[in-house]
């Protein structure tokens, strides 16, 4: 769609000019230009001044003159987090260079790279950030270059955004495309000196770490690995301690998916001893120890368990100093040690974690949440294992109509759960206790068997 005139777009004067594209950009629908699918009206009746010598309103101002208000207010929205409306600002950029350079000009292909980015960055819309960053290669590749190192920026950005949108559309020989043309601009940028050491360092961990993100989903994991080593060795420059345990997680996922769990293991270790060393108690060690304890878990060495055991009680204590009791981390840490404890025999001590988050999970998801479904379903099934048989019915009875409600009656969560509860209602405890409470619902009541004293009285006289 586009948001700004077209191709050979003249006007007779430059007022007219300006009132046609006011007139544009109050019409156009910002379906592809903000998260709300509000029009730039609304943003058009703001009444901005520019002070130079004298005040003048914005509605009078020159094509030119706009342009460099707008570009003010983008950096300023941006720094205030309004990110809808530093969108807006940026399609009015888009349109007002359009206006003010013509369509082929290389600023034009400046603020398309921008609005692109935005999309990314602030909205995480990537059919929209692919397209206004495809365009403005285009511009950018038939026109003028002007000054070197602006266009190798500028043309930097591009890949950078057409990378990262077309991995979050799942187009990965595109985005490792994109991403190693990246890394070739770069380098030519540093070979002019022409960018700061900490940038470079963000640009080269960017490119780096997706690329090994490409990888690792084509299915090349040596390479991925050998992308991962190649950040370790960047990030060894700044210390950037968190990026490194980051980078070990990775390198530990894949190492999991190749089925090298000792690797996997080592390589949560390195990153759990740093995230200790930095923040002992803090988040990311949380997130490790979890990741940890899942590893331990999921090993068949029956020695492993005291280590996933420890793991899981380590991060659900951080979890818990961190982001308290009903946080979604922490009540789903609970539920993995749960599952784990359920698996090695501890059933009873799992039902009791779930017992105890129950309340927490419906305080936080709902009544009527897949969360709680799964806590009650635990829960019936140890109790339905003990032994407890009218407990497991009535715990599974609720379950079943939350997952009634959720899924409906035909999904396979509530068919197997209908199965349980329906195998259930024909034990004898369960059958049993319904007949009793069935005799006592159609049993005469009280009143009606024993006669009031006044009617006593009489037929003993009469006797």
């Amino acid at each position: 769609m586009s948001l700004a005139p077209q191709s050979g777009y003249l006007c007779a004067s430059q007022s007219s000019c300006v009132t046609a594209l006011d007139e544009s950009l109050t019409r156009v629908n910002m379906t592809s230009s903000a998260s709300s699918g509000e029009s730039l009206q609304e943003a058009d009746s703001i009444i901005i001044t520019h002070k130079d010598d004298d005040e003048k309103n914005y509605s009078t101002m020159t094509p030119a003159e706009k342009l460099s208000v707008c570009e003010k207010r983008v950096q300023s929205l941006a720094d205030s987090e309004e990110y809808d409306a530093c969108i807006q600002e940026l399609v009015r950029c888009l349109a007002l260079s359009r206006l003010v350079y013509g369509n082929g000009h290389f600023a034009v292909a400046q603020a398309q790279s921008k609005l692109a980015k935005a999309y990314l960055q602030y909205k995480g819309w990537a059919h929209q950030a692919q397209e206004h960053a495809s365009q403005a290669l285009d511009i950018l590749s038939s026109s003028q270059q002007g000054e070197r190192v602006s266009y190798l920026n500028c043309c930097l950005s591009i890949h950078l955004t057409l990378a990262s949108a077309t991995l979050l559309l799942g187009n990965l020989a595109e985005a490792q495309s994109s991403f190693q043309k990246a890394e070739i601009i770069l380098g030519d940028i540093v070979a002019h000196e022409a960018m700061e050491k900490k940038e470079r360092v963000d640009t080269e961990y960017e490119i780096s770490t997706n690329l090994a993100r490409v990888y690792q989903r084509q299915g090349r994991t040596d390479m991925a690995l050998s992308q991962c080593e190649k950040t370790l060795e960047l990030l060894q420059e700044g210390g950037q301690l968190s990026r490194i345990c980051f980078t070990y997680r990775n390198m530990a996922a894949i190492e999991q998916t190749q089925g090298h769990l000792d690797r996997a293991i080592e390589r949560l270790q390195q990153a759990h001893s740093i995230a200790l060393s930095q923040s002992p108690g803090g988040l990311e060690g949380a997130h490790i120890a979890h990741s940890l304890a899942l590893a331990y878990s999921s090993t068949t060495e029956p020695h492993h368990n005291d280590s996933a055991a420890q793991f899981f009680e380590d991060c659900i204590s951080a979890y818990r100093s961190a982001v308290g009791l009903q946080d979604k981390l922490t009540l789903s840490a609970q539920d993995d040690y749960s599952h784990f404890l359920l698996l090695t025999g501890q059933h009873e001590r799992s039902a009791q974690i779930q017992r105890e988050s129950l309340a927490l999970k419906k305080s936080t998801f709902g009544e009527l949440s897949a969360e709680v479904a799964e806590a009650l379903q635990l829960i019936g099934g140890v109790e339905m294992t003990q032994g407890q048989m009218r407990h497991a019915h009535k715990t599974l009875k609720k379950c079943l109509d939350i997952q009634n409600m959720l899924f409906g009656p035909q999904h396979k969560k509530t068919k197997a759960t209908q199965k349980t509860v329906e195998m259930l209602f024909q034990s004898p405890e369960v059958c049993g206790s319904h007949r009793k409470e069935s005799r006592l619902e159609t049993r005469p009541p009280f009143c009606a068997v024993v006669s009031s004293p006044t009617e006593l009285k009489s037929s003993i006289s009469n006797t």
